[in-house]
């Protein structure tokens, strides 16, 4: 496809786009989905034919409209206002097809109130296509902006132009280490290699996160375009997309995207008409959480058991089959059309000093509006808690905030004022992550929590290193020990010693960071841990500790 023919199309879809009267957009999300969203597009679609409004009503499946809470959602779209119908039903949405997108009177009794301020606080860069785009469409991305970066950078850019915008963007990694994505892109550019690859990095495991996945089903002509910006960049000419096996609806959207791309010369052979050729491959992962790590990846792509190796050589000089190899992740690519289409000043002027951009979190937990948000990057943790998520339910009180996954802490109520970027969050012993979010309440038992993701990380391990093959199930026994009102404060000194140790001696960062829920609640909560120690009861009452007698305390 050339420019000329990518223009026509985005102007032939805008067309019919402004020729609709109005378009109602159905969450077709795995989470709508799974409670009944494809019967509600249905009953739209019958509704809007049966009244012979099909000709200036489209009804259309979109990506993730964020509220997840309160799905199915449908989101209606006319005369310039857009309405948000929740928890819609097959009933509903024949009311809603019939009074608003037909007739043109909105359904208020059927609308609910009081989320403003979850989509009014928001900042979308990522997912600024929800609602507007059909991710099965080529037709439909393209008339929003897709592939215009793209173009830009071939056919008006040098490699190192693009690399110089993404670093002065200050983007950093979004999968969790938070290292400079202008830096590595950078180094993969100067390796020399006889052959170089992009790996898009959506092996998304961390408990209570579905950021990637989102993005990867309501948009993955982003992703795809951020890749082959990134091959430009880098010299590459083959690229992966290793995703979850979990993700059926997300592989599914990928594989018609890469299709539908290569059809239209976004992808493949001479891109858009030059001399630039880059073609995308999908490589499904068999749920293990240690191949998010990008060593054990590689070793999967090459067909070989995902486990990681020592580094250094790290993969930007010697990754998949030896070859200089840019690894990032979904969230991370999404970000690169915006910043090559408006300039890396205009993504700085975003976030903080050294915390650039937006950030995509899963909000889960205890919290009134579970789902997907974007905000920038400084943004207090309150805010985005009680005036996004709408604060805890039930009259219950916040207790702690974790973040980062297994590899993440545990946030104090006395640290909610605390600006959500990769420094602050450090400073109180968590880290930023991939974006999972989960709010606890009072009913929380902290070393319960701390057992668990202790668990989730003795389950993942690949087992190659000691520490952590050994470490993470003698860390969980003691916990275990704990819960169960049978531990002593030699117990307690034992489990901070091999915290230390798995940090300091483990072969990669899940072995590295999986005493990070135990030291961070070691240090905001231990009058928690001593609790079930010396007065063999839970705070929480969460922990089936026996009735004994206080155990005896040896400082």
């Amino acid at each position: 496809m050339s420019t000329e023919a990518r223009r026509e199309m985005q102007e032939t879809e805008r067309d019919r786009v402004e020729g609709k009267r109005c378009r109602v957009a159905v969450c077709a999300a795995a989470g709508c989905l799974s409670n009944g969203g494809q019967a509600v597009r249905d009953a739209l679609q019958k509704t809007v034919k049966e009244a012979g409004a099909a000709g200036e009503v489209e009804v259309f499946g979109t990506g993730c409209l964020g509220l997840c809470d309160a799905g199915p959602l449908v989101q209606v779209k006319a005369e310039g206002e857009t309405r948000l119908y929740e928890k819609v039903d097959p009933a509903t949405a024949a009311r809603i097809a019939k009074d608003d997108a037909v007739s043109g009177t909105p359904a208020r009794d059927l609308l609910q109130g009081g989320n403003d301020a979850f989509f009014t606080r928001q900042r979308k860069i990522v997912l600024e296509n929800s609602g507007r785009i059909d991710p099965e469409r080529i037709e439909s991305c393209v008339a929003e902006g897709a592939y215009e970066a793209l173009q830009k950078a071939v056919t008006e850019m040098t490699p190192l132009d693009v690399i110089q915008q993404i670093t002065a963007s200050g983007l950093r990694g979004r999968g969790g280490g938070g290292y400079p994505t202008g830096l590595k892109w950078s180094t993969v550019y100067k390796a020399k290699g006889t052959r170089k690859f992009v790996i898009c990095n959506a092996d998304e495991g961390d408990p209570g996160a579905f950021m990637d996945r989102s993005v990867l089903e309501g948009d993955p002509h982003r992703v795809l375009e951020g890749m082959a910006i990134a091959a430009f960049a880098v010299g590459a000419d083959q690229g992966y997309v290793y995703v979850r096996g979990e993700y059926p609806l997300a592989i599914q959207r990928l594989k018609t995207a890469i299709k539908q791309a290569e059809k239209a010369q976004f992808l493949g052979g001479r891109v858009l008409d030059t001399g630039f050729s880059f073609r995308v491959d999908i490589r499904i992962g068999a749920g293990a959480f240690v191949c998010g790590e990008e060593t054990a990846l590689i070793a999967s792509i090459e067909g070989n058991r995902g486990t990681p190796r020592p580094r250094p050589p790290y993969p930007a000089m010697s990754g998949l089959w030896g070859h200089p190899t840019l690894i990032n992740n979904v969230e991370t690519f999404a970000n690169i059309a915006p910043i090559v289409r408006n300039g890396g000043a205009w993504y700085a002027s975003i976030g903080t000093e050294k915390s650039k951009g937006t950030k995509v979190f899963a909000l889960a937990g205890k919290i009134a509006r579970t789902g997907l948000v974007e905000v920038p990057m400084g943004l207090p943790l309150r805010e985005i808690i009680f005036d996004i998520g709408g604060g805890i339910p039930d009259g219950r009180k916040f207790k702690a905030a974790q973040t980062g996954g297994p590899s993440g802490g545990c946030i104090p109520a006395q640290y909610l004022d605390l600006p959500v970027d990769y420094e602050s969050l450090a400073s109180v012993g968590s880290i930023m992550g991939s974006g999972g979010l989960i709010v606890m309440d009072e009913t929380s038992c902290m070393v319960d929590v701390a057992k668990y993701f202790m668990e989730f990380c003795r389950d993942e391990s690949c087992g190659k290193c000691v520490p952590c093959r050994a470490g993470t199930v003698q860390m969980w026994g003691l916990l275990d020990k704990i819960t169960r009102g049978e531990a002593t404060r030699r117990d307690l000194e034992l489990l901070e010693h091999l915290s230390d140790l798995l940090k300091s001696t483990s072969l990669c960062g899940l072995g590295q960071t999986a005493p990070n829920p135990v030291v961070s609640t070691l240090r905001h909560f231990r009058d928690e841990y001593l609790a079930h120690i010396d007065e063999r009861r839970c705070p929480a009452g969460v922990c089936a500790i026996s009735p004994a007698a206080p155990a005896e305390v040896h400082p």
